[in-house]
């Protein structure tokens, strides 16, 4: 055998052994528990053939408490690059399977490198967190490489896609660098996430928690709003990344390639009536999202956290083959009231459109914000604030169509006219008022009310003057808020025109280092 063969043969076994992660017993054990080896997770999410990983040798350089000389395969992550659908992404895979993934200085440098990596390139980032948290024996150098992480993900943020995916345990500090990322991904019984463990929490406060109901993938989708995408398996998880990239761009200075089929654009579904789907009546609920499948190509919508603040809906779709950004009230959801939640929920999504150049438009049909003191003192204020900053922030084409009600402060923060909105519209039966009429009435002719002969149907006749003067579309179009009252049929029309003319769509606001959003 000559030299080279010898040394191509070395490196085979080497990288042979370096490939097994823990060893089969370890990698025995992590599929028992239901998930899947790290290299196996790369290969199911990417194209098949396109991984190229880098640092499989690296060794930890740790000394003391058992770990002198001790191997752990790659300090216990993979990282690398390849693409999903054609698209170059940047990945790193925790390997739970090697010292349970713990994070030490090595294995948080790998991480930092293929960070680095994918800044430079313009490249999306996928992290796949699976990992007992710091490396313990390594004290501060594990806290460090979670401070170097933490500060590539500010770094890159509104640059780069950043999409974290919790495929086991991630507690402690790692937690963080999921939240400073754009998207999470979890599964169901798979993901976890807390900030203290159930063990920390029963030796401080003597209460018995499970890992589950602590800060599992159903908490984090439906209560806390950590999370973005819940799916019942990790292939269910990796079949949503996908889809997730084919709508957003690689950078934030790329377009998102238009989606077409032989040259035509698909339009909704023909059974989707979208003049059937909103009752006359302001009181009666409807799913807004049938809404938006009436107006995007295919009836194709990709929501974002759905099971969190079900009140507004947020998620993309597209209109004439481009991606575009939809906000929406829920009136199947606390009549799509405005709350702390919601209003974060809109905020943050309306922000990583505008990073990403991707337009925005917004289906408008609320009672306002949600009264309550429970809301008052969970900050309503503030978090409402959040939503009026992202709105007037935002420099993408924005489209706004009145769908019924818009009273109060809610018509103010669903982009309007006023937060420089650039187009628009309202249906026939919008409502635009300081109120609903019905309370507007009887607090105005309040005095009429009680001294007419009739109370109940002087009531009524008032409410109805209120709607006739009021709580119609005419009198905001009669000011130039509202650009034109359109037929419900035309929706789609306006909506592309909209956002034909204003594709090329220019502002500049004044010079400053940042603004300070109501955090």
């Amino acid at each position: 055998m000559s030299l080279l063969n010898r040394k191509i043969s070395e490196l085979a076994e080497r990288r042979a052994r370096a490939e097994q992660g823990g060893g089969p017993t370890a990698i025995a054990k992590q599929r028992a528990m239901g998930k899947l080896p790290a290299r196996e997770r790369i290969s199911q999410l990417l194209d098949e053939g396109s991984f190229f990983e880098y640092d499989l040798f690296i060794e930890h350089d740790a000394r003391g408490f058992g770990l002198d000389g001790k191997d752990l395969a790659g300090d216990g992550v993979v990282i690398g690059t390849g693409t999903i659908n054609g698209k170059a992404v940047a990945i790193y895979a925790q390997d739970f399977t090697v010292a349970g993934g713990s994070l030490g200085s090595m294995h948080a440098r790998k991480i930092a490198k293929i960070m680095d990596y994918a800044l430079k390139m313009r490249m999306p980032l996928i992290g796949i967190n699976d990992s007992g948290g710091a490396r313990i024996q390594e004290g501060v150098n594990s806290l460090a490489g979670y401070g170097e992480i933490f500060y590539r993900n500010t770094i890159a943020s509104g640059v780069i896609p950043q999409i974290s995916v919790i495929l086991g345990p991630c507690a402690g500090g790692a937690v963080y660098s999921p939240a400073l990322t754009d998207f999470v991904f979890v599964v169901d019984k798979i993901s976890k996430m807390f900030i203290t463990g159930p063990e920390v929490i029963k030796s401080v406060l003597g209460e018995e928690i499970d890992m589950e109901s602590l800060g599992g993938a159903r908490v984090h989708s439906e209560i806390t709003g950590n999370a973005h995408f819940f799916a019942l398996s990790e292939s269910e998880c990796f079949d949503q990344i996908k889809t997730l990239l084919d709508y957003i761009p690689a950078h934030n200075e790329a377009k998102v390639a238009v989606c077409c089929k032989d040259g035509k654009y698909p339009g909704p579904k023909k059974s989707l009536k979208i003049e059937r789907i909103v009752p006359v009546d302001p009181t009666k609920p409807y799913d807004v999202r049938d809404v938006i499948k009436a107006v995007t190509d295919e009836s194709k919508f990709f929501e974002v956290q759905q099971m969190w603040a079900a009140n507004i809906v947020v998620g993309f779709g597209r209109i004439n083959g481009n991606t575009v950004g939809f906000v929406a009230n829920q009136p199947l959801v606390l009549a799509g009231v405005l709350d702390c939640d919601s209003a974060d929920k809109a905020a943050r999504f309306i922000r990583f459109c505008d990073a990403f150049n991707i337009p925005l438009v917004t289906f408008e049909d609320l009672p306002g914000y949600l009264p309550g003191v429970d809301q008052e003192h969970a900050g309503v204020i503030r978090h409402g604030a959040k939503l009026l900053y992202a709105y007037s922030e935002a420099t993408v084409p924005k489209v706004t169509i009145i769908l019924r009600k818009a009273y109060g402060g809610g018509y103010i923060a669903m982009n309007s006219r006023h937060l420089r909105a650039d187009f628009v519209f309202a249906w026939p039966m919008a409502e635009i008022a300081v109120m609903g009429p019905e309370g507007a009435a009887n607090i105005i002719f309040k005095k009429e009310i009680m001294e007419s002969e009739n109370p109940e149907a002087t009531r009524k006749a008032k409410v109805e003057e209120y709607k006739q003067k009021f709580a119609n579309p005419y009198v905001a179009a009669s000011k130039g808020y509202i650009d034109s009252v359109i037929d419900p049929k035309d929706t789609r029309n306006y909506i592309v025109n909209a956002l034909e003319v204003s594709k090329e769509k220019s502002v500049k606001g004044p010079s400053k280092k940042h603004g300070i959003p109501p955090f």
